[in-house]
């Protein structure tokens, strides 16, 4: 019998393998620490024979977890991180190692192209914002720089369209990731004004055959069987990009439910739902992303804040560098105990923190590599605790100047991610956004996702509605409704804070070109 889906989820950190019944209960999984390196200052690459033997070997190891498991998969299902450039040639070898969206080389190339007037018409197709992890971008830097990377390429892939080409042979990408980088989301197909404007017209046979794995399958091959124990034959379904998984996991698509959904981990990822091109909002600063869902007419509109929780990774290890220079060590998890305390003990203050921590500056709701975080309102009344508490609510605030930016507030938003764990950010979130936040039990909300794609596309679900009834409304805990009087506060700060945030700017551009307060002396000279 028939009654496994395997969902294949090949993230930054980790490349796992998780086994689900039919109706979506989670019942093994197996996961090996994904391997990337550095390459020459701005470079981050990634080993395509390595991450397709970590996945396979995935594969394989759930056997020893799942009693006969080759002849109980119904289907494979794979998703993984999104963007990238990951090159092959005419057998399928491939040309240099895979560039990941974490490599920042064409930096330079994304602000020339955005300073062109036809990034208008280009966003018009796409929805989605220029960036230097995007596979166009990462193109063009090689053919202005490094054209010699090309030779022999004869196709351009992400990581999942590389992991299904090693299970299958089909030379595919997916709906998502070749709309919001080449394409039209109105049409789901590529747009040629879109490759002229990037100028890669002659580099136009590099892009492979869109696929839809809500309604297309592919055949697990022989030699994908036999490296990972699996039945040649298996049902193989092209996912789409791992943000587009873990949003249907974690519930950013339940039909007569206004909802968003925030990923919120080292970096943040804030949806909203659309369910029609013309419902789609675009972002006056040409930002974010517009991807396609496997339901036709649905999209998930995206901000990504560039900084999350590491802004609270920041301030802990602000106060373990104090303790530690009077002779106190304390852990990361010793650090962590006490931020509820902290945040009990702060005072409510109008106190504010832009939370843009990262050395790369922000990417949403606009682009700045410039921009850097700030204390707004600091006093000789305010401690460490309320310095805590600013942290908080500024990346509260982030999300709230994120999901602006897509449209009107949604009534409820589910929340995955490690910090999701944190009932004050849930709490403070919900005041922020002034609406519920419902978090979700799903461990796996990637994995979860691609193999609902695939059990709609093998028809055991008739819709993705019916799918979501068990995949993971079951899952949803129950909603916290916001708090008015915390509501009301952030109601009344954050204009504040989008108008100090803008004010700021010029100050960044500023500090990033060298430039800095003189001192008394120098201006007297």
């Amino acid at each position: 019998m028939r009654d496994i889906l395997i969902g294949i989820d090949a993230g930054t950190s980790v490349i796992k393998s998780v086994a689900f019944d039919l109706g979506g209960r989670q019942i093994a999984a197996c996961a090996i620490p994904n391997s990337y390196e550095s390459e020459g200052g701005k470079g981050v690459v990634q080993d395509l024979d390595r991450t397709w033997a970590d996945a396979a070997k995935t594969l394989a190891d759930l056997a020893g977890k799942v009693e006969n498991l080759a002849s109980r998969v119904a289907a494979i299902s794979v998703t993984a991180q999104g963007d990238g450039t990951w090159l092959i040639d005419k057998n399928g070898d491939p040309v240099g190692k895979g560039w990941l969206w974490l490599d920042a080389r064409a930096g330079e190339t994304v602000e020339r192209l955005r300073g062109d007037s036809g990034d208008v018409a280009r966003f018009s197709h796409t929805g989605s914002g220029l960036a230097a992890c995007q596979m166009g971008s990462q193109l063009r830097w090689i053919l202005d720089n490094a054209p010699e990377m090309l030779d022999g390429a004869t196709t351009g892939f992400h990581c999942k369209d590389w992991l299904y080409f090693k299970l299958t042979g089909q030379r595919a990408t997916d709906p998502s990731e070749a709309n919001f980088t080449f394409g039209n989301f109105r049409t789901r197909q590529y747009s040629e004004d879109v490759i002229d404007f990037l100028d890669l017209r002659k580099q136009r046979h590099l892009l492979p055959e869109i696929v839809d794995g809500a309604v297309t399958r592919h055949a697990l091959s022989d030699s994908a069987a036999a490296l990972t124990g699996l039945l040649a034959g298996t049902p193989v379904v092209l996912g789409y990009v791992d943000v587009v998984c873990t949003s249907l996991g974690a519930g950013l698509y339940e039909p007569g439910v206004d909802t968003g959904c925030s990923i919120v981990g080292s970096t943040g990822m804030h949806m909203r739902l659309a369910t029609s091109p013309d419902h789609v909002q675009l972002n006056k600063d040409l930002t974010g992303y517009t991807m396609c869902l496997p339901m036709p007419g649905h999209y998930a509109q995206m901000q990504s804040n560039m900084a999350a929780t590491l802004n609270i990774d920041w301030i802990l290890a602000l106060a373990g560098s104090v303790l530690k220079g009077m002779g106190i060590e304390k852990s990361k998890p010793e650090l962590l105990s006490h931020v509820e305390d902290w945040l009990s003990e702060a005072k409510e203050t109008s106190l504010l923190f832009h939370p843009y921590i990262s050395e790369a500056g922000e990417r949403g709701p606009f682009v700045d590599a410039s921009a850097r975080a700030s204390f707004i309102g600091l006093d000789m009344n305010h401690g460490f605790a309320d310095m805590v508490r600013a942290v908080f609510n500024g990346l509260a605030m982030a999300s709230r100047d994120c999901y602006a930016e897509m449209g009107p507030l949604p009534s409820r938003v589910r929340l995955t991610g490690g910090a999701a764990r944190s009932a004050s950010l849930r709490r403070i979130l919900g005041g922020a956004l002034g609406c519920a936040v419902q978090t979700s039990e799903r461990e796996e909300a990637g994995a979860a996702g691609t193999a609902m794609i695939a059990a709609v596309s093998l028809g055991i679900y008739g819709s993705m509605a019916e799918c979501v009834k068990e995949w993971v409304t079951p899952y949803q805990r129950q909603a916290e409704p916001a708090d008015t009087i915390m509501k009301a506060r952030f109601d009344a700060a954050f204009p504040i804070y989008r108008q100090s945030r803008l004010a700021l700017r010029p100050v960044w551009h500023a500090l990033s070109h060298g430039a800095a307060p003189a001192s008394e002396q120098e201006r007297l000279k």
